[in-house]
């Protein structure tokens, strides 16, 4: 049980202008059954899954992708959170996106459970996760005219520092559930959030925080019973879905705690990601963008709506009963948001 609620702990850082007879034949082509998955590929044996290799400056290795449907203009990449989650905790979308005929796929980043795990720490560099995109999106053949980049949490700061390098090959950049600075994540934790515990649970939480715990099996139950359920899943702990319980299962300490750090309220120690901060860049995306929010995220969705107002194209999306993981807990929301949203940009009614 420990180690279940270590793991499941670490989580939180963790056509209107198209020609009506062009568009009847995309969805037409996508519905049929030769179609859905590409024939004479090595999807007719693999069921979609591609393993990507990646160069890195220490080696070659592979990471694991799948896809699923077929759409020539509506193609949506999905970068995990963590860092050092899984693609699983994103398989509800498997309820949503194919009835609307878009394409998408999975993809563990490097070091994540299906793809290759190599154990140098110097792998877990943001800088580097770029670059392992890039490579993930030329592999798929993914361009300008079909690309959606869609990020979650650890996957939002990636995709972020993706678009202020690489946006020209973007069609649409979705920053779900993370906003653009961790110093400014980590005071709404301390001035919001801790302060909506019950005093007596944040007192022993923090003592536990003081002390550099971590992994006391008394401060997992704290902050799982009463942070995550409130914050991160809105659902009580047996109610949890099994892919996240899987996923979580599956994640991979070293990446998250090189790169999040060992405290599961806030990014603390030597994690290298304790002071990124894009706030003052954001103004220079000019792909169409969608921000997501939840009213009870551990990210304040009072910054998230501002990222949409920064970056020269953006809407932003509440989910008023969502918090981090609003796929779950607000998923009728979160989904028709995010479809419409991606239909928008590719009708050109965005």
């Amino acid at each position: 049980m420990k180690t279940k609620l270590f793991i499941l702990s670490l989580l939180f850082v963790l056509c209107f202008n198209c020609k009506k007879t062009e568009k009847i034949t995309i969805v037409e082509t996508a519905n049929t059954a030769e179609n859905y998955l590409k024939p004479n590929t090595e999807d007719q044996f693999l069921g979609g899954i591609k393993m990507i290799p990646i160069t890195t400056p220490k080696g070659e290795f592979k990471v694991w992708t799948k896809r699923v449907g077929n759409n020539p203009t509506m193609k949506v990449l999905l970068l995990h959170g963590g860092p050092g989650m899984t693609h699983e905790i994103y398989e509800c979308f498997d309820g949503y996106f194919p009835q609307e005929n878009i394409e998408y796929y999975y993809y563990d980043q490097l070091g994540s459970y299906y793809s290759d795990q190599p154990k140098d720490l110097s792998l877990w560099d943001l800088d580097r996760f770029v670059e392992e995109v890039e490579q993930v999106r030329v592999a798929l053949g993914l361009n300008k005219d079909n690309f959606y980049l869609y990020g979650q949490s650890w996957g939002g700061i990636l995709g972020m520092q993706y678009a202020l390098k690489y946006q020209d090959n973007l069609k649409g950049l979705i920053i779900s559930n993370m906003v653009a600075s961790i110093p400014d994540y980590q005071k709404y934790s301390d001035q919001v959030l801790a302060p909506k515990l019950d005093p007596e649970v944040l007192k022993e939480i923090m003592s536990y925080e003081d002390k550099e715990d971590y992994t006391n099996q008394r401060y997992l139950d704290l902050i799982v019973e009463n942070y995550y359920t409130k914050h991160v899943i809105r659902m009580p702990v047996k109610d949890w879905p099994e892919p996240i319980n899987r996923g979580f299962k599956h994640l991979n300490p070293d990446v998250y705690v090189t790169m999040q750090g060992p405290s599961e309220f806030g990014i603390k120690g030597n994690a290298t990601l304790k002071n990124w901060d894009v706030k003052d860049r954001l103004k220079e995306i000019k792909t169409p963008t969608l921000t997501i929010g939840a009213t009870h995220d551990t990210m304040d969705p009072e910054h998230m709506k501002w990222i949409s107002t920064e970056v020269q194209n953006g809407r932003f999306l509440l989910c008023p009963n969502g918090s981090h993981l609003s796929q779950f807990d607000d998923q009728k929301v979160f989904f028709k948001g995010l479809i419409s949203f991606i239909k928008d940009v590719d009708s050109g009614a965005f």
